[in-house]
């Protein structure tokens, strides 16, 4: 099983990589938001090693969150490997963790890929889904919000609908962001 790999980018295309390790070229998988943080030749990569009866392929990640997400996504019944690269291509650890705290069926929907049906098994399968570091921080803000945004008035699902696609700052940024969309 191939863990990780250290060398240099020969090829680089938007959702793959051909990495040079000592002589021996790799084809690298990767999402969208990962090759945009690939800045230089010389990477260290983790990788997610799929072996199947007609291939195998590695995945590539430079953020352990990202490969925590694309693993977890992988094991629900019905979503592959391809699909699992569109939903880290489509959002952020912490935006997929949001989502499903959220349970925002349209926000996933919105995956190529991912239908209605599918959209709400990954839901019901993913609940309590958390990424490591700052999303911790981003759920409680998250929860914050919508409380105060509760003891306004709203009601659940219009405040979910309007904190799934807001950007996660602190708290006050959230209400406000999400008031406003509440007021369209």
């Amino acid at each position: 099983m191939i863990v990780g790999l250290v060398g240099i980018i020969e090829k680089k295309e938007p959702t793959r990589i051909e990495l040079n390790v000592q002589g021996v070229i790799y084809e690298v998988f990767i999402s969208i938001n990962c090759s945009s943080k690939i800045q230089s030749k010389d990477i260290t990569i983790q990788t997610t090693h799929i072996i199947k009866e007609e291939s195998s392929n590695l995945y590539g990640f430079v953020d352990k969150d990202e490969q925590k997400m694309f693993d977890t996504v992988i094991k629900i019944n019905g979503i592959g490997p391809k699909v699992a690269l569109a939903i880290c291509s489509t959002f952020t650890p912490g935006n997929f963790a949001t989502i499903v705290a959220n349970k925002s069926v349209d926000m996933l929907k919105s995956v190529p890929g991912i239908g209605p049906k599918g959209a709400s098994r990954l839901l019901v399968e993913l609940s309590g889904f958390v990424v490591d570091g700052d999303d911790d921080k981003s759920s409680i803000h998250i929860q914050e919000a919508t409380m105060a945004l509760e003891s306004l008035g709203f009601k659940k699902e219009q405040i979910r609908k309007a904190i799934s696609g807001c950007n996660i700052g602190d708290t006050a940024e959230l209400i406000r962001q999400a008031l406003k969309r509440l007021q369209r």
